[in-house]
């Protein structure tokens, strides 16, 4: 494979060799709490279809997005959406890559051409069209891909989606064209995104809990509107409504918050933090296209 999308972030945002990476991304799992998935008991029989993650730094946010993927231990997806913001100015309102594969320390992972088509033409049907970017310095997809690449227990395939407009209508219209592509495949979601920015650690609770009720709640449009409400904020949160809307008519019908932090518990300052959370999107009669299951990280 030789159009390989180079990693502007390994080494910095995450360790930059293959084998310092693969440790540190297992040591978090193992920090990880599995215990309390799914209270109501039965969690090893429901199907997951997607996971909402964090996507700062992995000394920053790395073990609450590892209580999601910690999840994801032995599922056997073969294809994988990534849905993330994309934080720089670019043309167009919808993206993903220009490339064959997305590159990291721990090998390529390859971008399912047939998939990206699929949703492209579901887009275009919704009037949106999607754009093609190269050599980008996005880190908010790339970096949930070394979590992927070792819990996963068989290669994938990536299909790579970042929003430049958050809007509700755009994410709405992304959720549902998500949904069509992946009808009948075996596939997973994953929705990254950070919560509040630089509020003292009180007001990021709180903002904080608003996002997390309305996406406990299952509400995609509420977690979009909770900003312009003035009561809530995630950087992703077009990403967290397209994850939701798809997970939705793909057959989910649950949400569970399963951890949720800030910067100032790793750098011990409360004053300006960023929240992080962890959520797992599922369905609650045990019925779908992959099960979780358990063991160890991949050797």
């Amino acid at each position: 494979m030789r159009d390989i999308r180079p990693s502007p972030i390994a080494g910095t945002w995450y360790p930059g060799s293959a084998e310092a990476l693969a440790q540190s991304v297992d040591r978090l799992l193992r920090q990880a709490q599995p215990a309390s998935l799914f209270p109501e008991g039965g969690g090893r029989s429901r199907a997951i279809i997607g996971v909402i993650v964090p996507h700062a730094g992995h000394t920053y946010s790395g073990l609450v997005a590892a209580h999601a993927f910690r999840l994801l231990q032995g599922l056997t997806p073969g294809v994988v959406a990534v849905v993330s913001p994309f934080h720089d100015p670019c043309p167009g309102r919808v993206l993903t890559t220009g490339h064959a594969a997305y590159g990291t320390p721990l090998g390529p992972v390859p971008v399912h051409q047939a998939l990206l088509e699929r949703f492209q033409e579901a887009l275009g049907a919704a009037g949106l069209d999607l754009g093609r970017v190269r050599c980008d310095e996005e880190h908010s997809l790339e970096i949930e891909l070394p979590f992927l690449q070792r819990v996963l227990r068989s290669s994938f395939s990536l299909l790579p989606v970042m929003l430049a407009e958050q809007s509700v209508e755009v994410a709405e219209a992304v959720g549902h064209a998500l949904a069509q592509a992946l009808a009948g495949t075996d596939s997973l979601l994953v929705g990254s995104s950070d919560l509040s920015h630089f509020y003292p650690e009180a007001i990021a609770r709180r903002l904080d809990a608003e996002v997390l009720a309305r996406l406990a709640a299952f509400d995609p449009a509420g977690v979009v509107a909770a900003e312009e409400e003035g009561v809530g904020f995630a950087c992703g949160r077009g990403a967290i409504a397209a994850v939701l809307w798809a997970a939705r008519d793909l057959g989910a019908d649950r949400v569970r918050v399963l951890h949720r932090a800030s910067s100032g518990d790793v750098t011990g300052d409360y004053t300006s933090v960023v929240g992080y959370a962890a959520a797992v999107i599922y369905r609650g009669d045990g019925r779908g296209q992959v099960q979780p299951a358990g063991g160890p990280p991949n050797a």
